[in-house]
């Protein structure tokens, strides 16, 4: 290939539910963007439309399904047969690889797609385009190894990752937890992993910050908590708990909140929610573009610990209390002790969250935070430049 010709990378994000996948492939694909270089995302998120892309980023969005068990998905809003809309799927993104050409196809998560949409196209590209790279791209923990290791043995996907994939991209730190040794991947396999270390986010401006902060109200050393639930979808605990635990102080609060509740979470909890911040004077979102901008303004975000969510607290120098949810995916709480260990958040159990205990932890974060924020300072996101070292290799060879 040219130097000078056109470099098109394809991305897929099966995004079933929440919106962890989709800000993670968005992240990428920002600062992937270069000079002649063309970025088509493949996503079933239904609300890929209320993000802006920039030059050069577009995206194709397949037919949206929501998981009612592990193993079972259904249309999230057309009324057809299950089948029918896996075949929809899996028929636009083969046809979308074959229009689109491309000379990289990144694969988010999961190795062959949802319900295996995705093996007919790495398959396609294996067999017609092998000059193409495809990457498998996970992030740190994906669950408990037990299931982890049940569920890629019953769809084979050690094989198809020996077969099909070129490498494999994990968003994370070999020391803080390692798949290698967890998964069991074998010696064919893992001389294809890079470990590209935690994906960071893009920084606002000081005065973005301030300006952020003027609009609350914050005074001189105001403190403001932040509670989000990413998705929302099933994080009307977390704020009803949160809530409890300022409704039970008397007085003036202590500190100023913003509550984020995602766009996913059910209607009458969201209203619940509103109300009852409204009553105490707080700052309410269903949805925020920016969120870079509220986690900097925050002394404390309270999160369920995804992993966008932690590269977004982290990146903004910000201490992070963890309530991760341990069902039906372990990688949260998996994740909140492995973060802890290197003393870069705090976290609760979701079986200890009450309003007492939650109230108590905020109180002793913002009593003594200095040893988070001397872990915090030490810690580098260095993801997205590991990925542009191999983009540029990737190019160079082909030049």
């Amino acid at each position: 290939m040219a130097r000078n010709s056109t470099y098109n990378i394809l991305m897929y994000s099966h995004d079933t539910y929440g919106l962890g996948h989709i800000r993670r492939t968005m992240a990428i694909a920002a600062h992937l963007l270069g000079p002649r270089i063309n970025i088509l995302i493949l996503t079933g998120s239904p609300i890929a439309g209320r993000f802006s892309f920039p030059e050069q980023i577009d995206f194709v969005r397949i037919p949206g399904m929501i998981k009612k068990t592990n193993d079972e998905y259904l249309p999230l809003s057309i009324k057809i047969n299950a089948r029918h809309a896996l075949d929809i799927r899996k028929n636009i993104i083969t046809t979308t690889a074959k229009t689109f050409q491309p000379n990289l196809f990144i694969v988010d998560k999961e190795p062959l797609g949802l319900k295996k949409e995705v093996l007919p196209t790495l398959q396609w590209l294996r067999r017609s385009r092998p000059e193409t790279r495809s990457i498998l791209g996970l992030r740190d923990i994906m669950d408990d190894a037990e299931t982890v290791k049940k569920d890629w043995r019953e769809k084979q996907v050690y094989r198809h990752l020996e077969d099909l994939y070129s490498e494999i991209w994990i968003y994370g730190i070999q020391d803080f937890y390692d798949p290698i040794k967890e998964y069991e991947i074998s010696d064919t396999i893992s001389p294809k992993i890079h470990f590209t270390g935690y994906i960071p986010r893009k920084i606002p401006g000081k005065d973005a910050v301030r300006k952020f902060k003027k609009e609350l109200g914050l005074q001189g050393s105001e403190r403001l908590v932040v509670v989000t639930t990413g998705g929302g979808g099933d994080g009307y605990r977390v704020m009803d708990t949160y809530l409890a635990a300022l409704e039970s102080i008397s007085g003036p609060l202590p500190f100023k909140s913003v509550l984020i509740t995602g766009p996913f979470m059910p209607k009458l909890a969201r209203q619940d929610v509103f109300q009852r911040a409204r009553r105490l004077g707080l700052r309410t979102y269903h949805f925020y573009r920016q969120m870079e901008k509220i986690f900097a303004a925050a002394d404390i975000v309270v999160s369920m610990g995804g992993y966008n969510t932690l590269c977004e607290i982290l990146g903004q120098g910000t201490i992070g209390l963890v309530i991760p949810r341990e069902t039906p995916r372990k990688e949260q709480i998996i994740r909140a002790r492995a973060f802890h260990r290197q003393n870069l958040v705090d976290y609760l159990p979701w079986n200890d969250l009450t309003a007492d205990r939650l109230r108590q932890k905020l109180f002793d974060i913002l009593e003594k935070p200095h040893p988070y924020h001397e872990a915090i300072a030490r810690f580098q996101l260095t993801g997205i430049q590991t990925m542009k070292q191999r983009l540029h290799a990737f190019r160079c060879k082909k030049s």
